[in-house]
């Protein structure tokens, strides 16, 4: 690694602000990263002292934490070529040695046994990236075990371990999509991934470290530490260090990790590894990263991470130097096994635990015991732990510290979905007085917690509030548009996005020219209730009001009764439908969709059940471990008949990492829509806008609309759905805009209408959130459809929605007339309403006589 030696002054002045606690920045962290003799020692002293003022705010001063554990290769196949390793293997090194590709359940087991009777309370289960990618003899195997990939496996031992051991995995399997996160979070209460560094040229040349390994890109790797925070999964990364990086790269990369820390609040640990040449291997001639390196590493990354950051350096690559590491501000000494050896470094034995307690004692620090996930973690619980995981987690932490119990039994549980998840419960009469008493408070109680780090946020989100160029002409995109709107460019139809004045009257009179050619002049509606079956939900979005916490006092969970009974009210006053959707409640097993699909069926066998976002498909099928096709197959068995398109709010992840911090990701959106239109379930498409976005992302989200429709035609319309502010986080925290105009919302439903044409023909406006003076200009501008009734709305009510949460008949027919236009009744897929049904819903004007009372079961 060659450099420049820093000057005496830049060391001097760098020593200093960090002895004053002065934020550093990158180049002052990397004069100090090259610290040596007494200057080494100053940094050294002042890294110290922040550790220990972060360990007194914590209620340990004093204790260094381990974790007694098992170390569980469970392949050592891997689709990556990392010039250093020696853990990864070949196939016919597997098999010359006797093994299989995949250790065998029999195998992981016996290993988790023994450590269980030795009190180790930890399962480190650790393999390469995806080998099945890379070698058929994995998939192979994967395929005759009737494992559809390798997370499979790993969430299926995971299982396993806790059932039949009682040990808590902690998972290494390299780099993992948000989905996968999700598949794992229910089976494992903490995972990891070395970020290793950001410097991308010792991936993208020949003969770097990392080149030929698609899974070592740094963005990558940082994308895999973003979505382990949006997933509330507590998380262990760090830097391997002396791999050919500069000062200024290892800098980097520790500033990236604390950027990532800071917005998600979710890296529990950072470890500090210093790399070791191993013989075989094409880096085996490099020196090791000395002692003084690692050390002034430790030191910076504790300046750098502040005083609540857990650091740790693996005890057994340092050659007995305890001291020096505790000095350079460590707290952890990671996993340290009394069975199993570091498969990773095989040459460097773990410590004995009681060698490991003498010598931390010998530097004034008492060793403890922690389990995988971290005591902050524990105590926090819920987003962080599933709640398939607390009984594992709780009857082997202390209640007060977090820490381990030594004293614990460490015995198999099992591991289930909670009972009694259909119980009535908290405020659910919240759909009737929404209306009338309101919310109890504009936020929730952990509103500076649950989010994420605002100020962190506020940068994120700056890039995309800067306005955008127009370069085209208006006049020549309003020319385009009237003869043919298939052939508007991008960036005339961006020209108009942003229309105004006479320009935006001429769009929105194009764009209702094509609708009646599309359509003709009838206004759409349906008779539909919405039942929100409950609002507990942890996710975290940030532009969401109607989430609440299960203790909050607006929080509220109906039962399956309590949903039939709704659906059998609204049957009774004509609704051809009902619209369920609810909160990722952290109870709610993945089958209960199917449940609730069911008991509307049975209870209604004539209703259409248009249910579940895409955001609660991915959530059933990864707790049930089903695929989303078989997932979606189950569901329709059950009674499901369409989806709604909602959670798409903007189909860009930027802007949407701004939104949801833990909502699916645009690709997987697309991929749960475009597999219910294969299996014949149709969906709406939606785009909430006025936020933190800007034209050219709706631009961009409504291309990818037309090419799913022309793709899978299963599309039944597009709603508009304007930013509701007033209550939503993300705008109390000064981030988003106060919501669109109305300028906007003439201009995007005008440009949906061109845009989208001819593949999506209907164009639906939202008088829930535009009111009905709102939604008429909207029918003049490209609209034709008011969607539903409703009966109840309590997601936009929530938010600040002043419009109400119910609209009878002859209100939308209303709407219709004051545009000039009449109105007809519809079903969910725009077809023909039977004489009962529209006889019915005219006799009590589609809602019902007293407004749903609560029903007891």
């Amino acid at each position: 690694m060659s450099h420049t030696p820093p000057t005496a002054n830049s060391m001097r002045r760098a020593l200093r602000r960090a002895r004053d606690g002065v934020a550093l920045d990158t180049a002052e962290a990397a004069v100090l990263l090259q610290a040596r003799g007494e200057d080494l020692a100053s940094l050294t002293e002042s890294a110290a002292r922040v550790r220990d003022a972060g360990l007194e705010a914590a209620g340990r001063p004093g204790v260094i934490t381990y974790s007694k554990s098992v170390f569980i290769p469970l392949t050592r196949l891997c689709r990556d070529k990392c010039h250093y390793c020696t853990f990864a293997t070949v196939p016919g090194k597997l098999r010359r040695a006797g093994h299989g590709m995949f250790m065998s359940p029999d195998e992981v087991l016996e290993i988790a046994r023994r450590g269980a009777e030795l009190g180790c309370k930890e399962a480190l289960i650790t393999l390469g990236d995806k080998p099945e990618d890379r070698w058929p003899e994995a998939r192979e195997w994967l395929d005759a075990h009737g494992y559809d990939d390798t997370i499979a496996y790993v969430r299926a031992m995971s299982v396993r371990i806790l059932e039949e051991t009682g040990l808590l995995p902690h998972l290494n399997p390299g780099v993992m999509s948000w989905t996968d996160f999700q598949r794992l979070k229910p089976v494992a209460p903490s995972m990891g991934m070395m970020l290793e560094t950001t410097a991308t040229r010792l991936w993208s040349e020949p003969g770097g470290p990392h080149y030929g390994s698609p899974d070592k890109e740094p963005a990558v790797r940082l994308r895999v530490l973003e979505d382990a925070g949006r997933s509330s999964v507590p998380f262990t990364s760090g830097l391997l260090i002396g791999i050919g990086e500069t000062y200024e790269e290892r800098a980097e990369s520790l500033f990236a990790l604390r950027r990532v820390a800071r917005s998600y609040q979710g890296i529990q640990e950072l470890i500090i590894q210093n790399f070791r040449a191993k013989p075989d291997t094409a880096m085996r001639g490099m020196p090791d990263a000395e002692l003084d390196d690692l050390v002034a590493t430790v030191a910076v990354a504790r300046h750098i991470m502040g005083p609540s950051a857990c650091l740790q350096a693996p005890p057994n690559l340092v050659d007995a130097e305890y001291a020096r590491l505790i000095g350079a501000g460590i707290d952890d000494w990671g996993g340290v096994s009394p069975l199993t050896p570091d498969h990773v470094n095989p040459e460097r034995p773990w410590p004995q635990i009681e060698e490991l307690a003498a010598r931390s004692a010998e530097a004034g620090f008492s060793l403890r015991e922690r389990l995988c996930v971290y005591p902050e973690f524990v105590l926090r619980g819920e987003p962080w732990l599933d709640p398939r995981l607390l009984p594992h987690v709780t009857a082997l932490a202390d209640p007060a510290t977090g820490l381990a119990r030594e004293d614990a039994e460490v015995t198999g549980r099992p591991w289930q979905e909670p009972e009694e998840v259909f119980t009535a419960a908290g405020r659910t009469d919240l759909h009737r007085t929404i209306d009338t008493e309101g919310r109890t408070g504009d936020r929730r109680a952990d509103f500076d917690e649950v989010y994420g780090d605002w100020e962190a946020l506020r940068e994120q989100a700056a890039p995309g509030l800067v306005p955008d160029r127009i370069e085209a002409d208006v006049r020549t995109a309003l020319s385009v548009a009237a003869d043919d709107p298939t052939k508007l460019t991008d960036a005339e139809a961006l020209a108009l996005l942003h229309a105004n004045g006479p320009a935006l009257d001429a769009l929105c009179r194009i764009a209702d020219d094509v609708r009646r050619d599309a359509v003709g002049d009838e206004v759409t509606y349906v008779v539909t209730r919405n039942i929100n079956f409950t609002n507990v939900c942890y996710t975290g979005c940030r532009f969401c009001a109607f989430a609440q916490r299960r203790t909050d006092a607006d929080a509220y969970t109906l039962s399956l009764s309590q949903v039939a009974d709704r659906a059998e009210q609204a049957w009774q006053v004509g609704a051809t439908e009902v619209c369920m959707q609810g909160g990722i409640h952290p109870d709610l097993p993945g089958t209960a969709y199917f449940d609730i699909a069911r008991a509307v069926k049975e209870r209604v066998p004539g209703m259409h059940v248009h249910a579940f976002s895409p955001m609660e498909v991915v959530n059933g099928a990864t707790r049930t471990g089903l695929s989303i096709r078989e997932w979606l197959t189950a569901a329709k068995e059950a009674g499901l008949d369409s989806i709604p398109g909602t959670a798409a709010e903007i189909l860009d992840d930027e802007v949407r990492w701004v939104l949801t911090k833990g909502k699916l990701p645009a690709a997987t959106w697309v991929e749960v829509v475009t597999t219910a239109h294969e299996l014949g379930l149709p969906s709406s498409s939606t785009m909430m806008y006025g936020h933190v976005d800007q034209p050219h992302h709706w631009l961009a989200h409504l291309r990818l609309l037309a090419e799913i429709q022309q793709r899978t035609g299963g599309f039944t319309e597009f709603v508009t759905l304007p930013f509701i502010h007033t209550n939503a986080p993300v705008y109390l925290a000064g981030i988003a805009r106060p919501g669109p105009t109305l300028r906007d919302n003439r201009a995007v439903t005008a440009m949906a209408r061109l845009l989208l044409h001819p593949h999506i023909r209907n164009i639906q406006t939202s008088w829930v959130k535009l009111g009905t003076d709102g939604a008429a200009e909207m029918l003049r501008s490209g609209a034709n459809d008011l969607g539903g009734t409703l009966m109840e709305e309590t997601i936009s009510r929530m938010a600040g929605s002043s419009y109400g949460s119910h609209r009878s008949i002859r209100d939308l027919v209303a709407i219709a007339d004051a545009a000039g236009r009449p109105a007809r009744q519809r079903t969910t897929t725009y077809g023909e309403v039977s004489a009962e049904r529209i006889a019915t819903g005219l006799a009590s004007d589609g809602h019902l006589p007293e407004l749903l009372p609560v029903l007891e079961d």
